[in-house]
């Protein structure tokens, strides 16, 4: 004679069947992980961009914008398109790095670390000389000239690079340093050029001023 089953049982049992008879999906994070691990470090997403990215190369041009016997306003420039170029790259490495994370963990990738470290360094070590011969610049902006026996107040160098090397930099106190600029431009006479460093500020008959 049948048993008949009850209600509940029935139930279970059919799950129970249903169960057994089920594939086990994976997520799609999972399944990316997977592949992920199946690729060389130069296969990573981002990597490629990475591998030819250096900050190894500003000596040089560090070492021309320390050069004192250049004129001022080409010094300034040289600072600003250097430490423009350094927090690029730097950002370029993190971007990577935070869309893709194992750029920094799996192994053959610490070269490209290795890298981003030595930018982020660079970016910071620039930085400070740069804001240092900035601060020096908005500090004594003008000199002071003998022309026809009279004394006449120019610019030591110009002033819109300065204002660019400012806005560049971003420090906290950015309006203050350009309201000193603003303040220095007034005090120019009109008959001189900014920017005009045809002589050294520290001969020819020049002195610095305020």
């Amino acid at each position: 004679m049948l048993r008949r089953l009850s209600a509940p049982t029935a139930a279970a049992t059919l799950l129970l069947l249903s169960a057994s008879g089920c594939v086990k999906e994976i997520s799609s994070d999972e399944r990316l992980d997977r592949e992920t691990q199946n690729l060389s470090a130069k296969e990573m997403p981002g990597a490629a961009e990475l591998e030819k990215l250096t900050c190894e190369d500003s000596t040089e041009a560090l070492i021309k914008a320390r050069n004192v016997n250049r004129p001022e306003t080409d010094r300034l420039v040289d600072y600003i398109e250097l430490y423009s170029s350094l927090r690029k790259r730097t950002a370029t490495f993190e971007d990577a790095m935070n869309r893709n994370p194992d750029l920094s963990y799996r192994e053959g990738t610490q070269h490209l670390v290795n890298a981003k470290d030595n930018c982020i360094q660079q970016t910071a070590d620039v930085r400070v000389e740069f804001e240092t011969y900035m601060r020096e610049l908005v500090g004594v902006p003008t000199v002071q000239e003998i022309k026809g026996g009279n004394t006449v107040t120019i610019a030591r160098l110009d002033f819109n690079t300065l204002r660019q090397a400012i806005e560049t930099l971003e420090p906290d106190d950015k309006d203050t340093l350009l309201n000193q600029v603003n303040a220095a431009e007034k005090r120019v006479a009109p008959s001189t050029p900014a920017g005009d460093e045809s002589a050294p500020a520290s001969g020819g008959g020049r002195k610095r001023g305020r």
